[in-house]
């Protein structure tokens, strides 16, 4: 499997089993070069006007559809977009983990080796997602 931050493009896209087209590549290369969480505008605004922004959002579909990224829930209400971080052969995300938030320079991160902790619910009570959303100050910010 080629590694998800391989600047080899048309392979990530195959093991998608996406289509190589100008915008996806386009897309995917904002996302290899940001190490956080990127907004539907923040994404036009990298690739300019080349794309109309329904391509975009569809380009964005497609990725959630076939696991290349995950939704980050925004305690703004917005949504934010992650690469998935693969380290299995299979292309199956865990969205178990933590994202962090800076208050800072307000980036969302993927803490991926940082699980969400275990809790029970109430026996009538089933599970469907998890969202954990931990604010504070990043590194970066933090020196």
């Amino acid at each position: 499997m080629t590694k998800i931050n391989s600047h080899n493009y048309s392979e990530i896209l195959k093991e998608h089993k996406l289509r190589n087209t100008e915008t996806r590549v386009e897309v995917l290369k904002v996302f290899l070069k940001k190490n956080h969480a990127l907004s539907h505008a923040d994404i036009e605004k990298k690739i300019g006007n080349v794309h109309d922004r329904v391509t975009i959002y569809r380009t964005l579909t497609s990725f959630l559809e076939n696991g290349l990224i995950h939704k980050v829930l925004d305690n703004e209400g917005g949504i934010k977009y992650a690469l998935c971080n693969h380290e299995h052969e299979q292309h199956i995300h865990s969205e178990n983990h933590i994202h962090f938030k800076c208050r800072r320079c307000l980036q969302t991160q993927c803490l991926d080796h940082f699980p969400i902790p275990q809790f029970s619910l109430p026996e009538s009570y089933s599970i469907e997602a998890i969202n954990l959303l931990v604010e504070g100050v990043c590194e970066k910010c933090s020196v």
